[in-house]
């Protein structure tokens, strides 16, 4: 096992905090996951990607829950709404409607045309 300084301790986590939310919103999005590869026969049934949605919460909360223990700061990681969806820990409709924040409405044809 490593000898984790402070500093080190504070990147280590600040690394596993990236990829986990990384690794959630790939399964919000229904794309590739480690999780894929552990289960290649499910990824024929419907349900399979709510499991993979709440396996990726559940690693989410974990890294987040181990980081305050440890008093590393987590949550400029994420936006304010983030933050409150994470302690709020429960995986509602509205996680999943809203986890990404709202883009920018893009430039129609005309506004880029003068």
């Amino acid at each position: 096992m490593k000898d984790f300084t402070q500093e080190n301790l504070q990147v280590f986590f600040r690394e596993k905090l990236r990829g986990a939310k990384v690794n959630f919103e790939r399964a919000l999005d229904c794309k590739h996951t480690d999780f894929d590869d552990l289960y290649p026969y499910m990824n024929e049934q419907p349900q399979f990607f709510w499991y993979k949605r709440y396996v990726a919460w559940s690693e989410l909360l974990t890294v987040v829950r181990l980081a305050e223990e440890l008093g590393i700061e987590w949550k400029d990681e994420f936006n304010e709404q983030q933050v409150e969806f994470i302690t709020g820990k429960v995986l509602q409709g509205k996680v999943l409607d809203q986890w990404h924040p709202e883009t920018e409405p893009e430039e129609t044809l005309s506004n880029v045309e003068e």
